[in-house]
């Protein structure tokens, strides 16, 4: 106690605040083993504000009134004994010996704390040499997702030619288990630019073929056989500040230009069907590769756009692929954000099909008869999709698409629509978790005026004028377990009323038990 107050007594008092650096510590109030009255607390003060220790903060004081423990304490001691002993060094100042028996008085005070802060160095210090031994690249970072699935569907009778309305077809898919890989390499060379190498691999194929219809698809299907393709090849690089563009042979396509504003899109994350992804407008044309932009206007507008071509590759033939043959989409998207929690996004495409597919994937993506000829079609189409915040815990909204197609050879033309709204409950349960809602109609031929025998809707009946006579309903539910930071699980189901837009189909249930991966 005596030593204490001979302490007190010495010149580290002698400084006013105003000429102290350390005047900023103002409150000690709540230190958990160094209070003001410690003989410590003084002799740190006192080192620090005449040898400009830093004490762990950039300003080298403790800041406002934030509590400091022992431990805390403790890093302040080691930063000044490192800075007395460089200066010790390097000779360029004097040491005053009173000055060495405190640091020394204070590495005993508080030894325990500083080996373990040097044990806590040494680990930081191994741990940094392995990850810089097994760093894959200083420019590339890696990481993936694998998908694995239970699915099936109910038996129902389908009337795959509707001409009397009796069913002639029974529609399932068993119970199947499968899986897919993707991994993505990204680059980058100048730190504001990317290069995305996607590899992905699965054994899902569509259920179209089983079902009668492409309503029954799911959102994560990937059938590769198993066997590794590209499908992502990408460079994205900024022009501006504002201004980006992406250009690539796979990976360039509305769908991934877009900004995304449906809540519930995600292949192994979002909703399970692939109807409930996203607008079907967005696919049309099923691009791989082209060139795009990104431009954000200002902070509550942006506009994206997309040139794309489904098989650029493949310039052999132009009426099959190329950069300018083939199946080919041009589109934009203009994003608002007219309040902090709405997002907006107003879509137009055109896109040239060799073939009249649409090439959607899910609904009515034929425009003609499977029974007529060949013809090629320019389509265009106008969409869009709103989203509203209304709490963390809950967003409502929904989409509406519409597409119009001309013949290039006939007379005559095709109209289709769609629309879906949603709700998602993100933090369903447990923080990260995400729960859905979603009710809408697959693409539905409304109107096609072709000559006789070229109409889909009625392509059973001699291919008459005229749209479809009923209507789909899609009906989904989800729910994703985020079980930790890697892995979620998702089941969920859909059911659709008169599929294939035909009332004289079943209903059509599909479930599925989802597990992801990300690494």
């Amino acid at each position: 106690m005596e030593d204490s107050q001979e302490l007190k007594k010495q010149d580290i008092s002698k400084s006013t605040e105003s000429e102290n650096p350390m005047s900023q510590v103002t409150s000690v109030s709540e230190l958990d083993d160094v209070s003001p009255t410690d003989w410590a607390y003084d002799a740190l003060q006192s080192l620090a504000s005449r040898h400009n220790c830093a004490l762990g903060y950039s300003n080298n004081t403790f800041q406002g009134n934030k509590a400091i423990n022992r431990d805390q304490f403790a890093t302040g001691i080691d930063a000044c004994l490192q800075k007395i002993n460089e200066l010790i060094a390097s000779k360029a100042t004097a040491i005053d010996e009173q000055d060495l028996v405190i640091l020394q008085r204070l590495q005993n005070e508080f030894r325990a704390e500083l080996n373990q802060l040097q044990k806590r160095i040494v680990s930081l210090e191994e741990k940094s040499s392995e990850l810089k031994a097994n760093q894959f690249s200083p420019t590339t970072r890696f990481f993936g997702q694998v998908t694995t699935s239970f699915q099936g569907s109910n038996k129902n009778e389908v009337d795959l030619f509707p001409r009397d309305g009796v069913p002639e077809r029974t529609a399932q898919t068993n119970l199947t288990f499968a899986n897919s890989m993707q991994i993505t390499l990204a680059s980058s060379f100048t730190g504001r630019d990317l290069l995305l190498t996607g590899l992905y691999a699965g054994n899902l194929g569509s259920s179209a073929s089983s079902l009668f219809t492409n309503m029954g698809r799911l959102g994560f299907e990937s059938d590769t056989n198993n066997d590794v393709f590209i499908n992502d090849l990408s460079y994205r690089f900024p022009i501006s500040d504002r201004l980006g563009v992406v250009v690539g042979a796979a990976g360039v396509n509305p769908t991934s230009t877009f900004r995304g504003i449906n809540p519930l899109e995600g292949s192994g994350e979002g909703a399970i069907s692939a109807f409930a992804q996203r607008n079907p407008i967005l696919g049309i044309g099923s691009g791989t590769g082209g060139i795009g932009f990104d431009w954000q206007i200002n902070d509550r507008m942006s506009l994206q756009g997309v040139y794309s071509a489904q098989f650029p590759s493949f310039a052999a033939d132009k009426s099959v692929g190329g950069l300018f043959g083939g199946r080919q989409t041009l589109g934009t998207q203009l994003t608002l954000t007219p309040v902090n929690d709405i997002d907006v996004g107003l879509n137009y495409l055109y896109s040239r099909s060799p073939d009249g597919l649409l090439a959607t994937g899910v609904g009515d993506a034929q425009l003609t008869s499977p029974f007529a000829p060949t013809t090629s079609f320019d389509t265009q189409a106008i969409g869009a999709t709103v989203a509203w915040r209304i709490n963390p815990n809950l967003q409502l909204g929904g989409w509406g698409g519409w597409t119009f197609s001309n013949p290039q050879d006939i007379q005559g033309s095709v109209e289709t629509n769609n629309w879906a709204v949603f709700a998602a409950f993100p933090n369903l349960g447990r923080r990260g978790n995400l729960g859905g809602i979603l009710i809408g109609q697959p693409p539905k031929i409304t109107s096609s005026s072709l000559p006789d025998g070229f109409n889909f809707p009625n392509f059973s009946d001699n291919g008459t004028p005229g749209g479809r006579d009923a209507t789909s309903l899609h009906v989904e539910m989800f729910y994703r377990a985020q079980l930790n930071q890697n892995i979620a699980l998702t089941p969920g189901f859909f059911v659709v009323f008169n599929p294939d837009h035909n009332q004289s189909n079943d209903p059509l249930i599909v479930g599925a038990l989802r597990a992801t991966f990300r690494f």
